[in-house]
């Protein structure tokens, strides 16, 4: 039987699974009915497993009949502290928690793949392993790092790894992978001033720090503008600002918070220094004291070019000959990026744009919704990989 049939068979209860996991989210390292649910699946559709990783980490395991070489498929399984204000039978029960990211689709369809998998087991040359890993909006912690350390690869070691994202700009029916890099690595900091707080009318006997917060998110617009080559991408964003609360006070303390994203790991060290060296010069300009907190988030997510063109060509296998338009890679970050640094891989877009231009939204919006058609895709795409990637492996040995 073909692959395309397994996946109709599946097809309807890929769509039950995610709206159950809709309904009932959870958040980073709090997965436990969510990793119980999986198992039970897994169990149900014949599926080998192990646990314990990260917590509430699950590997499923398919062996081949044959012998070969091995390729882990990834799914994560976290929700975001967010109220959902859709209004579909399936929406949250968790109060300030939802699946606005599509892991919900993600676990879904990793399921899915897992079952056509079972059943094409006779023909397999190797092992696919199934990752449901926890906490991927934990940032900068994450959960990939965690299931590595924890020895989710420490049996079946993965010669080739994918993950799969919904990504809702993009049209149903087609899928986004670039040759390199895909994502972007996304650190975090927090900077803290202070200062001489005083009344408003008599600045000379301040120092004022709201004055240097200002001069502060000025100069590190130029860390980007002035220090890199233009051709090359970045962004440093200051995002929160707390400062006061009176019109007629100078107050004494000023809070920085943001993000720098970064492609290439010696610019994002580069912007690291120059980020330091500026804020501590801009706090001494304004005889400010400075406390700096930064935290090294997820690294980027860049792709394998020779399993980038697999996927492509996957893709078209599944969804036909235009499925695979050129994309431009997102400075968004993603926990994935840990694993491609072990594992040579693909992170892939899945298409799943709303047919109603007025309900699209972008990822993380309390409206977030996708079009459900594109399930079948994702589960067919990332089974029709794993059959692809084991076929050209054993082509190589």
């Amino acid at each position: 039987m073909k692959l395309k049939n397994y996946v109709n068979q599946i097809e309807k209860e890929v769509i039950e699974i995610r709206r159950h996991l809709h309904k009932y989210p959870e958040l980073s390292n709090q997965e436990k009915e969510t990793s119980n649910y999986i198992q039970q699946k897994l169990t149900e559709y014949g599926i080998s497993f192990e646990t314990g990783f990260a917590t509430y980490g699950v590997l499923g395991i398919i062996k081949g009949k044959h012998s070969g070489k091995t390729v882990a498929l990834r799914a994560d399984m976290d929700a975001l502290s967010m109220q959902e204000e859709n209004d579909h039978d399936f929406v949250s029960v968790h109060p300030n928690v939802m699946h606005a990211c599509g892991h919900d689709a993600h676990t879904a369809m990793l399921l899915g793949a897992g079952y056509v998998l079972k059943q094409m087991e006779e023909k397999l040359h190797g092992t696919v392993l199934l990752v449901f890993q926890p906490a991927e909006e934990d940032s900068p912690i994450g959960g990939a790092q965690v299931m590595m350390d924890d020895g989710v690869f420490d049996t079946y070691k993965p010669d080739v790894i994918y993950g799969q994202h919904v990504w809702p700009t993009l049209p149903t029916g087609q899928v986004g992978v670039t040759d390199r890099e895909m994502m972007g690595a996304s650190d975090r900091f927090k900077i803290v001033l202070k200062g001489r707080g005083g009344h408003a009318s008599m600045p000379h006997q301040t120092s004022d720090v709201v004055v240097a917060a200002g001069h502060l998110i000025t100069s590190l617009q130029t860390i980007v503008s002035r220090n890199l080559d233009p051709l090359e991408a970045s962004v440093v964003t200051v995002s929160v600002l707390r400062a006061g609360s009176m019109p007629n006070v100078i107050p004494t303390e000023v809070v920085l918070e943001g993000s720098i994203r970064t492609y290439s790991e010696a610019i994002r060290e580069k912007l690291k220094h120059r980020f330091f060296t500026m804020v501590n010069q801009v706090a001494e300009a304004f005889e400010a004291e400075v406390a700096i907190q930064y935290k090294d988030g997820y690294p980027a997510t860049v792709n394998t070019p020779e399993w980038a063109e697999t996927v492509r060509q996957s893709a078209r296998k599944v969804l036909g000959e235009d499925a695979t338009p050129v994309v431009k890679p997102s400075m968004a970050g993603e926990d994935f990026g840990r694993f491609l640094k072990k594992y040579p891989g693909c992170f892939i877009w899945l298409g799943v744009q709303l047919e109603n231009e007025e309900e699209r939204v972008p990822l993380h919006d309390p409206h977030f919704k996708i079009n459900e058609a594109a399930l079948s895709n994702g589960t067919g795409l990332l089974a029709q990989v794993a059959v692809d990637t084991l076929e050209r492996l054993r082509g190589e040995e």
